[in-house]
């Protein structure tokens, strides 16, 4: 699950189903207000209620002003390119009994692959449960967690997937333009946006680009790492970096890295700290906050980036991704949408919130 911040709303993405919108008036009681069916999304983005998803390959735009009646109003086709690199189950298993190893090789297999379009009718479901006073319209960009692959920068949206960067122009926001695709690295699974740099996270290292031509962002330099599940943060001249060791993600170990990027063509390793089993981060002043998936939460003194202190562990709870907002840090993970209030070196718990 990925969780999105806009306005007094809690988006929180379930994976290839949909959004689930909570009315976060009262962070202490949050309510549900309707999940909205998206078949194949995995991430959202918002800007002045227009809210951006990806469908599989399509992007489809709604608009929330009213949030008792959203509304899909635009959809773009095919503008997401869409690689299953796993390998089929059935591929991965040879009968060995039967198996000539002198005469027979194994080169591979055939997928055939058909896509039809769902009817629009069925595609979302927008009659709301309950009701809720819309708040005052502002121009704004909401919220994502470490984990996102979408960023809104001004006037355009930009996404990551795979190996490609696809550029949205949304100067007209109800009717978004494709207006670049670009090679963006290898297996690239997160992006963060600070200071007019897009940083992106992927499997075997952190890329940084350039939005001086905010419709073609230029590569700048890359870090390298083994092989590991990487979301990436930044503040000032240092990058954080998780890197999930294990399973699919790659080497075991599991740590926490700075990344000195004070020379934006030359990032360095500055410190490394392990973990347990790491997902997302955030920052919020001083204080870093490490989702360490089962592990808990953690919290870090960063004042000295080059020797970061572990202030404290919640270890009752499954951390996937934080949103370090300027009044609340909300988590979620197993399920569960955590609110704290910030203290002086610690948090505490406002609510906890059951999504079904």
């Amino acid at each position: 699950m990925l969780i999105y911040a806009y306005q007094d709303y809690i988006f929180v993405t379930d994976i290839d189903k949909g959004i689930h919108i909570i009315d976060n008036s009262n962070p202490s009681l949050p309510e549900t207000i309707k999940f909205i069916e998206i078949p194949k999304n995995e991430d959202i983005s918002v800007k002045d209620n227009f809210l951006y998803a990806d469908s599989a390959t399509d992007l489809l735009v709604f608009d929330i002003s009213d949030i008792q009646n959203v509304s899909l109003v635009e959809r773009l086709e095919d503008v997401f390119y869409i690689y299953n690199h796993d390998i089929p189950t059935e591929a991965q298993v040879v009968d060995y009994q039967n198996f000539n190893f002198e005469n027979d090789i194994i080169v591979g297999w055939t997928l055939n692959t058909e896509r039809r379009k769902k009817q629009e009718d069925n595609l979302v479901d927008v009659f709301f449960d309950g009701a809720l006073a819309n708040s005052a319209a502002e121009s704004n960009v909401g919220t994502g967690g470490s984990l996102a692959r979408f960023q809104i920068v001004d006037n355009y949206l930009y996404t990551v997937g795979d190996y490609q960067m696809a550029i949205f122009n949304i100067q007209n926001l109800s009717q978004p333009v494709l207006a670049n695709t670009q090679y963006a690295g290898w297996n690239i699974e997160t992006m963060f946006h600070v200071d007019n740099y897009l940083y992106l996270g992927s499997t075997n290292g952190m890329y940084i680009y350039s939005l001086e031509n905010p419709s073609s962002p230029e590569y700048i330099s890359e870090f390298t790492h083994w092989e590991g599940c990487d979301p990436v943060v930044v503040d000032g001249n240092y990058a954080y970096l998780t890197l999930r060791g294990g399973n699919e993600c790659g080497q075991p170990e599991s740590v926490l890295e700075v990344i000195d990027i004070s020379d934006k063509h030359n990032p360095v390793l500055a410190a490394r700290h392990q973990l347990e089993n790491p997902y997302g981060l955030g920052i919020k002043d001083n204080m870093l906050f490490v989702c360490d998936g089962t592990a808990g939460l953690k919290l870090f003194n960063k004042a000295n980036p080059l020797n970061i202190t572990l202030i404290k562990s919640f270890e009752n709870i499954e951390s996937r991704d934080v949103i370090p907002l300027d009044d609340a840090l909300i988590l979620i993970g197993n399920n569960t949408l955590y609110q704290y209030q910030y203290l002086y070196n610690d948090i505490q718990l406002i609510s906890t919130f059951l999504l079904n």
